[in-house]
């Protein structure tokens, strides 16, 4: 019977289009602030940690500042870091199946600065 019912359940379950991770422009590349391994894990929670200590303490402008992984990661395509799949975080995001509200406020563009030094 649970075999029945486990084949039944495997049978109904969609199967995932594209299970290979996505091909994304990653803008600039090269050396990450911290291993790719470790971001992929835990960009979030340094990125909260971030904001916390600008927003409650006005330290800005550290290593993990979202404006920093925007200015290497917007595509040379757009510009940004949404417009499309393969754009860096909107691809991983879409990927992942995960939301992503940082841009509601934040700018997915790079900075005019980090255009001229290009």
């Amino acid at each position: 019977m649970k075999t029945a019912l486990l084949i039944l359940l495997f049978a109904v379950m969609p199967v995932q289009a594209g299970t290979v991770a996505p091909r994304l422009d990653i803008g600039k590349g090269g050396q990450c602030v911290e291993d790719p391994k470790f971001m992929r894990k835990n960009h979030m929670e340094i990125l909260r940690h971030q904001r916390d200590e600008t927003m409650r303490l006005g330290i800005r402008g550290s290593k993990h500042s979202l404006a920093g992984c925007v200015d290497c990661h917007a595509s040379n395509k757009n510009n940004s870091v949404l417009g499309g799949d393969e754009n860096f975080c909107q691809g991983c995001h879409v990927y992942a199946g995960v939301r992503m509200d940082c841009f509601e406020c934040h700018s997915s563009k790079r900075r005019a600065i980090a255009e001229a030094a290009k």
